[in-house]
């Protein structure tokens, strides 16, 4: 259907006093006694199209008006009456393309977000969800720049897999097994199963993009991971984006400089190339949000040890939810009261105790730590989990046999120790947690085109 973008309407000087066609659905509609008005957008732009309606010139407008319908609209492009920076299209032509009925549940008040996430196939059509996943798309594009210009090679890896990269056990199980009364045990369950063994969605591609930064230098996977993680909060959903880059001879400090510039990256590009969508964001979730964020982008990050971070929680004289202490894996409330409390500013901390982060974290030589990271941004924690890896083979396998882990599992990642070791880092970046931040919208569920939580699948 030939037609023009509302997006290049609104933003060509060209069009005015051309004859052009648009196409989208009615956001709002206005009758008067001569005239009436609709407000069309077609999902190429936050800013609805003005349609101006001289009800002499039709004879019946009704269709028209229904909000949540979608029109043709042929006319003459005109400068807005109202805006002087804007445009409007006189109609000189309607079609309707598609009905909609008075039961439309998205009429002109506003609904909360708690709402919308009920009807999914829907809200996608709201100015929020429409600035949000315009800017998942920049964040998207963003980091695959970012990581193209510094020659990185993008890898696929298995969403299928043996092993659990993380040691926690929170995987779903792939199997094309239904119930069988016949099979006595569990071992002859996965003897019997598709591929003659146990398998899940994997929770990570880091293993594997670890065995490709072997041969490649610099990866970076970007795709879905799971995790069958039983929790209802703001920040988790079973279901997400994952990039993770991972880079050889790379130790921690290098690979904090390589996080550092990605989100910087991010920030810039959705400043420059999502103008209407953030300063919607910076309106109606987060005041100051463009100045936050202009401010990180021109700003270094701070850098802190987990043990001060821990000394610092302690003489808070704050009264925590959970407890604090040395050794003790910190809740989403520290991490938000470092970042925003003491530092003001996104943080890595770094240096964790090695009991409370997974088995390839390189050891530091005071036995206690590991060479792990995590960078920490106000309003929502957590956005980036990197560390050096093990390249000892013999601490590796110390640190696999202290978790109780299947070493059979995992014989290509240890063979990695065994043939040309060499320092390599990596880290991982959730993609709906650093919308989360430049957008200012507190619930992951909002987001994420269709959230899956524990209880919950659209």
């Amino acid at each position: 259907m030939k037609h023009t973008d509302i997006y290049e309407i609104m933003t060509s000087p060209a069009v005015i006093g051309t004859h052009v066609t648009v196409c989208g659905w009615v956001r709002t509609s206005r009758d008067s006694k001569n005239m009436a008005f609709l407000e069309l957008n077609d999902g190429t732009t936050l800013k609805h199209l003005q349609i101006v309606i001289d009800k002499s010139a039709f004879d019946d407008i009704s269709e028209y008006m229904k909000l949540g319908s979608s029109l043709k609209v042929e006319g003459e492009a005109v400068k807005s009456v109202v805006a002087a920076d804007s445009v409007e299209i006189n109609a000189e032509k309607i079609t309707v393309l598609g009905t909609c009925p008075p039961e439309y549940p998205l009429q002109k008040k506003r609904h909360t977000l708690e709402y919308l996430r009920t009807i999914p196939a829907l809200r996608v059509r709201t100015n929020t969800f429409n600035a949000v996943f315009r800017v998942r798309s920049v964040v998207s594009a963003a980091i695959h720049e970012y990581f193209t210009e510094r020659r990185f090679t993008y890898v696929h890896t298995p969403l299928i897999t043996a092993s659990d990269c993380e040691g926690a056990g929170e995987m779903f199980r792939v199997t094309t097994l239904g119930f069988a009364p016949e099979i006595k045990t569990l071992e002859e369950y996965d003897a019997a199963d598709f591929f003659g063994r146990r398998a899940a969605l994997s929770v990570s591609g880091q293993l594997d993009g670890e065995v490709a930064a072997m041969a490649f230098g610099k990866i970076y996977t970007f795709g879905p991971s799971f995790r069958a993680e039983k929790s209802n909060t703001q920040r988790h959903v079973a279901e997400f984006w994952h990039v993770e880059p991972e880079v050889a001879f790379a130790e921690l400090p290098d690979i904090m400089v390589l996080a550092e510039g990605l989100i910087k990256h991010i920030i810039s590009s959705v400043l420059e190339k999502c103008p209407d969508e953030m300063r919607f964001f910076d309106a109606h979730f987060e005041k100051g949000l463009i100045e936050k964020l202009t401010s990180v982008k021109n700003h270094d990050f701070a850098v802190m040890s987990y043990t001060e971070a821990i000394e610092k929680l302690e003489k808070s004289g704050r009264e925590f939810k959970f407890p604090v202490y040395w050794g003790c894996d910190l809740a989403t409330e520290h991490e938000r009261y470092i970042s925003e409390e003491v530092c003001k500013k996104p943080v890595f901390l770094t240096d964790y105790p090695k009991e409370i982060k997974s088995f390839y974290m390189k050891q530091n030589a005071d036995g206690k730590t590991v060479a792990a990271t995590d960078l920490l941004v106000p309003g929502v924690g957590e956005i980036i989990g990197g560390s050096e890896r093990e390249a000892d083979l013999d601490k590796l396998l110390e640190a696999m046999k202290s978790r109780n882990m299947n070493l059979d599992e995992y014989t290509d990642y240890i063979s990695l120790r065994k043939f040309g070791s060499v320092p390599h880092s990596g880290f991982g970046l959730g993609l709906e947690r650093i919308i989360m931040y430049v957008t200012g919208v507190s619930n992951i569920r909002d987001v994420i085109l269709y959230p899956r939580t524990f209880g919950n699948i659209y």
